[in-house]
């Protein structure tokens, strides 16, 4: 069954595929099939059909005699947002050399290894065929093409510049996906850095500290109050460290799910987060370089103003974000500038206020907005590297002091016994 989308969607670091074999909301599955071509040759794919009958009609369709037909199995290797990018390219790369689309699709599908790729491939090609535009073949896979995606290749099909449009898509989304993983890459060493600490302080607590303890009490006598609490501990987890772990897996499966389900606890998180004195800045600065590059790809396809406000509404991936979208998107449509709106919102800089009035004055305002996201991409870059250089003394020093304290706890009764002899 396929999992939805969270509702942070810039941060989307989620499956877009799954296991199982549950129907899709159009009530369509996915079937493998077996076919014969008129040159006697065999061919095999995947569809997603209604039922066996469709597939097998939809083949004859194509002059292909089906063999077999069957469910297929949900696909184990899913679509992914980063597999997008150069799925996009590929085709704008296809597109621009002069190729039709459906052959463009046969192309790549058969230089894919990718098997959730090659079961989409097999989708948008039957719709194709069944004579479904692109952007509208696009807009029934939601849970990979996002809104967003569809609105840019229909403007591109619209404009008869479908693979200049892609190829600016596609530069977009490994924009984007660069972003997200400088961000991510920001609190992943600090994460993995701790996560290592915690194990190693616990297998000293449970494997080293108890043979101190059985040391400790030939001594008979008090031991000092950090000692006491080191062994309080270290006797607790060696009794009720497996309950607590699974408590604390309970817990965090629970919290998880309430995140999912409720929507105003991701909008107190998120305003949280934008107070953080660190963080928060950052967090502002990567949203709002997404905002401009996606609003700026929108324009630059010919989509007006206040159409692709409601489209953009969710690139930043934070509430705060959409929120305003839908605030400026009805005060553009009352005739307000875009700077005027911008200033409304509270959210956006000054600097970002200036060049938007600059583009609309020259008309170049998609242009603005692409120098508005690389301006902020760049600050984002700085931000990261100087976090990253000043998280690891810092965690350093950290690691130091519990390492250090734990220690100290540990000799501070032999130190006591020396200075009595």
């Amino acid at each position: 069954m396929t999992k939805p989308f969270l509702p942070m969607h810039a941060m989307r670091w989620v499956d877009l595929a799954s296991w199982g074999l549950a129907r899709s909301p159009s009530g369509q599955r996915p079937y493998a099939w077996t076919a014969r071509r008129a040159d006697g040759s065999l061919v095999h794919g995947q569809t997603q059909a209604g039922g066996d009958n469709q597939v097998r009609a939809l083949l004859r369709r194509q002059g292909l005699k089906p063999l077999d037909v069957r469910p297929a199995r949900a696909q184990r290797r899913a679509v992914r947002f980063k597999d997008l990018a150069p799925f996009t390219r590929q085709l704008a790369t296809l597109l621009g050399a002069g190729m039709a689309l459906l052959q463009c699709l046969k192309v790549m599908r058969q230089s894919s290894s990718h098997e959730g790729l090659l079961a989409l491939m097999d989708q948008l090609l039957t719709d194709l065929e069944a004579g479904l535009s692109l952007s509208a073949a696009l807009r029934k896979q939601p849970r990979v093409f996002s809104p967003l995606y569809a609105h840019m290749v229909e403007a591109g099909e619209a404009s008869g510049q479908l693979d200049v449009l892609l190829e600016r898509l596609a530069h977009d989304l490994e924009k984007t996906q660069a972003l997200q993983s400088r961000v991510r890459s920001a609190l992943m060493y600090p994460t993995a850095v701790l996560a290592v600490a915690v194990l190693v302080v616990a297998m000293v607590m449970v494997a080293v500290v108890p043979s101190f303890e059985s040391v400790f009490a030939s001594f008979g006598a008090e031991l000092p109050w950090p000692t006491q609490w080191v062994m309080a501990l270290s006797r607790g987890l060696v009794s009720h460290g497996a309950w607590w772990l699974l408590t604390g897996l309970a817990l965090g499966a629970g919290a998880l799910h309430q995140w999912r389900r409720s929507e105003p606890l991701r909008r107190r998180a998120q305003a949280l987060l934008f107070c953080t004195p660190v963080w928060g800045p950052l967090m502002h600065q990567a949203a709002v370089a997404r905002w401009s590059r996606t609003l700026s790809g929108l324009l630059a396809a010919g989509l007006p103003l206040v159409d692709a406000m409601a489209s953009v509404k969710g690139a930043a991936g934070f509430y705060v974000y959409a929120d305003a979208c839908d605030r400026l998107r009805d005060e553009l449509a009352r005739g307000s500038s875009l700077q005027a709106a911008l200033s409304a919102a509270d959210l956006f800089s000054p600097v970002v206020l200036q060049m938007c009035a600059v583009g609309e004055e020259s008309g170049a305002l998609d242009h603005m907005l692409a120098k508005v996201a690389e301006t902020h991409e760049r600050e984002v870059d700085d931000r990261v590297a100087g976090l990253s250089s000043l998280l690891e003394p810092v965690i350093i020093v950290f690691l130091g002091l519990v390492i250090g304290a734990l220690v100290l706890a540990l000799y501070l009764p032999i130190f006591q016994m020396g200075q009595i002899t």
